[in-house]
């Protein structure tokens, strides 16, 4: 089956392809060099950049899958260990080798303790998002890059496993409070929670409930396709960047308020209402208003025209998690009118404005007893296992090529350039000598 394309008379035809689950993409891999023209697209929205087996979105029927098992399955069954395996090596492990992944992480998650002493030099106001991208870059400097297959393969578990010693040592020099080594008898999960809130002399018993929660969000964040830091980690990757370097890039990219940061906005959006006067409605109208610049943070999404289906599940999970800690947060009450004002409200429901994945994730890591300036790292730290899949994938693709997008220049025409005649008088007013500016 092919695409035909009429350009200034002449007719051209382009492959199609049609995907596993009936999607449907043209191939315009030539369409530059046989039209000379190229496809317009900011934001890419309407641009598939690669073939890839790691997941599937449905967003007009609320479908999301990891390498075709359904999330709502893999979030009640899985461990976050089982989904790193899945995404990354594309099968579900054995309990060999689910045994054996578990035990690398475990035992690689020190870190180096020269790469300790980085974390002194961050200012206190330092957010832990930009010391996790730096540190995760520094790792490169550890662990030279190398080709050969089991190399990477360790690479990818000295990440995972030293990604969440760094994010926990980032909140700890957050907060001012000394680092808290791993425990080799802990689970991935488990360890992590432990370098988070245990404290030096003083006994630390990690709370099931607070552990499943965590499990869940991490499995949830864990890939969704080519989102924009997903898309950074394959374009970095595909210069031949190391593993290290391209997760740091995605990091970055993360961080940005309309994409990790927005669980934080979500929590920030939920304590102005709250300090108002807990009057949700008065922001739904201001939310409708044309005119206002407010807007409810955590609703709707670019893909999703249905419903998000890790906001369902996490809606449960929260509601379970605070009803076991005996938790009452005014703030998910605030969440759930919203949520009701949302599925009811004909301005909201023709719009498809439904809560997403950010609208509870925020209040549960909130429950945990972790600041809002933590949200996006934990975003990161369940990610992690996505955009290492991705990079492998692209790099293991023999057809990938270094990503290069074009342009429709709208700048000026040609125009001769007019030296100036740097031997004339300074203008009035012009200082002779350069200024110093203090650094």
């Amino acid at each position: 089956m092919d695409a035909k394309l009429i350009l200034n008379g002449s007719e051209y035809e382009f492959p199609v392809i049609v995907g596993t689950e009936n999607e449907v993409g043209i191939d315009f891999t030539k369409l530059r060099s046989r039209t000379g023209a190229i496809g317009l697209d900011p934001g890419f929205g309407n641009t598939g950049s690669c073939t890839s087996s790691i997941t599937f979105i449905d967003g007009e029927k609320g479908i999301l899958r990891y390498r075709g098992y359904p999330i709502e399955e893999v979030a009640e069954s899985a461990s976050f260990e089982e989904v790193c395996f899945l995404l990354i090596f594309g099968h579900l492990p054995t309990p060999k080798e689910l045994f054996a992944f578990r035990d690398q992480l475990t035992h690689h998650s020190m870190i180096h303790e020269s790469l300790k002493n980085f974390f002194e030099d961050f200012p206190p106001t330092a957010h832990p998002m930009m010391i996790l991208s730096a540190m995760v870059a520094s790792l490169s400097a550890f662990y030279p890059r190398s080709v050969e297959p089991r190399e990477v393969d360790l690479n990818i578990v000295r990440l995972l496993a030293k990604a969440k010693t760094i994010a926990a040592f980032s909140f700890k020099r957050s907060i001012g409070q000394p680092f808290v080594y791993p425990r080799n008898d802990l689970s991935y999960t488990e360890n992590f929670l432990h370098m988070l809130f245990a404290v030096p002399a003083e006994p630390y018993i990690v709370s099931p409930v607070v552990d499943r929660a965590l499990n869940l969000l991490l499995i949830l964040h864990a890939d969704h396709e080519q989102n924009c830091s997903t898309a950074t980690v394959r374009v970095v990757g595909s210069s031949q960047a190391n593993l290290f370097a391209s997760v740091s890039a995605g990091i970055s990219a993360l961080w940005g308020p309309l994409h990790g940061g927005a669980n934080q906005r979500v929590i920030e959006m939920l304590e102005q209402i709250r300090d108002d006067g807990m009057d949700y409605r008065k922001y739904v109208n201001l939310a409708k208003d044309k005119d206002s610049s407010f807007r409810l943070m955590g609703f709707g999404h670019r893909v999703y025209k249905n419903f998000d289906p890790r906001a369902t599940i996490l809606k449960k999970a929260a509601d379970e998690m605070l009803a076991e800690l005996g938790i009452d947060d005014p703030l998910l009450e605030i969440a759930k009118h919203l949520e009701e004002v949302a599925l009811e409200d004909e301005y909201f429901l023709e719009r498809k404005l439904y809560p997403n994945v950010d609208f509870y994730s925020g209040i549960l890591y909130r429950a945990m007893g972790l600041p809002t300036d933590m949200f996006t790292v934990m975003f990161a730290l369940g990610r992690l296992p996505g955009w290492i899949a991705q990079w492998k994938e692209s790099r293991e693709d023999p057809a990938a090529r270094i990503s290069r997008p074009r342009q429709i220049y709208l700048g000026e025409a040609l125009r001769p350039f007019e030296p100036l005649d740097l031997r004339a008088k300074s203008p009035e007013g012009v200082p002779t000598e350069p200024e110093l500016v203090g650094v």
